[in-house]
């Protein structure tokens, strides 16, 4: 279902952010916040278009056609910045904050209001994340900042209590899949990668633009079955391996998270849909076979694993501990 902002789901959110603008009564920073691909950024560019159309359809409603809406959907607005870490993973600099406060510091060249748009900002280095902290407490009339996190527990509390938070949560499953179609997805694909996607959106459509994700996705998966039953010295081998290329290694660990929730929810009896449906023979033998605590303990070592990947542990011996905790089937 789409909303006033042509925005699939989040109708609350954007009820309240397109009263905000309405009204002018804004506030100076928001985090948005919820697992990548939901739409976080989409709906950052929606709101900075609603503050900042010359032309709006209504109160609070961009028209998405005027010069300065199509220049802040390419992201190549003057007045508005966005920053962020090099790669997915990669660490957001103070040196990247410093320059924005410089260009808020300016007044706006074309609208009404500058737009920082922080992504990914649980990738912040401690430097950058205090430089923000000041910008916070000291911003301008004339600029509003918008962060994205996957979780507001990853960033400063100092931070988050100057915020406004919007937790976004994922879509359901039927609802990206009626979006596929209405794309021209067949139905069955449409069907799978709504599941893979997990009620993401723009997980989903990223899914259909780039084929390679998925066939990484059926790798790691395979990679996943091998290991269950192999001795330590091939899972070594693996672990060293995978450790080589962090990006690839991070990748990694979410696609095993989404197989092992999956088993998780089959043993414990849950009546949630799956996210890998077309494994669902193998999950549901895994689960056969495996008790609750065993399964929790395999999710939380790779949620650990997640987190500690952030705080630059010694990527091999992660990825050894991570493969030998897991249960022989």
């Amino acid at each position: 279902m789409t909303n006033t902002w042509n925005i699939l789901g989040h109708e609350w959110a954007v009820d309240m952010l397109q009263q905000h603008a309405a009204r002018g009564e804004f506030r100076h920073a928001y985090l948005f916040c919820g697992p990548p691909g939901l739409g976080r950024r989409t709906l950052a560019l929606h709101f900075a278009q609603a503050l900042n159309c010359p032309t709006p359809l209504t109160p609070g409603v961009p028209c998405g056609t005027c010069r300065d809406c199509k220049q802040i959907e390419g992201m190549r607005h003057p007045d508005v910045n966005i920053i962020q870490a090099d790669s997915e993973g990669g660490t957001l600099k103070v040196d990247q904050v410093r320059e924005v406060q410089r260009a808020l510091s300016l007044k706006p060249y074309q609208v009404n209001y500058r737009i920082a748009l922080f992504l990914r900002f649980q990738e912040a280095n401690d430097n950058a994340a205090n430089a923000l902290l000041k910008t916070l407490e000291e911003a301008p009339a004339h600029a509003v900042l918008i962060l994205t996190a996957d979780t507001p527990e990853q960033l400063l509390p100092t931070i988050i209590s100057r915020c406004e938070i919007l937790r976004l949560r994922p879509l359901p499953v039927a609802s990206v899949e009626a979006d596929l179609i209405a794309r021209g997805v067949e139905t069955e694909r449409a069907r799978l990668l709504a599941h893979i996607s997990g009620g993401r959106p723009g997980y989903a459509r990223t899914l259909v633009d780039d084929v390679t994700l998925l066939e990484k996705r059926e790798e790691r998966l395979d990679d996943l079955q091998s290991l269950l039953p192999a001795a330590r010295v091939e899972k070594f081998s693996y672990a060293d391996k995978l450790s080589k290329d962090k990006d690839a290694m991070r990748q990694a660990i979410l696609i095993w998270l989404s197989y092992w929730r999956d088993v998780l929810l089959r043993v414990a009896g849950a009546s949630t849909p799956l996210v890998n449906i077309d494994r669902n023979m193998e999950i549901e033998f895994l689960a056969s076979r495996l008790d609750l605590p065993t399964v929790r303990r395999v999710v939380g070592s790779l949620e650990t694993a997640l987190e500690k990947m952030e705080r630059n542990v010694n990527s091999r011996l992660l990825a050894e501990v991570l493969l030998m905790d897991w249960p022989k089937a």
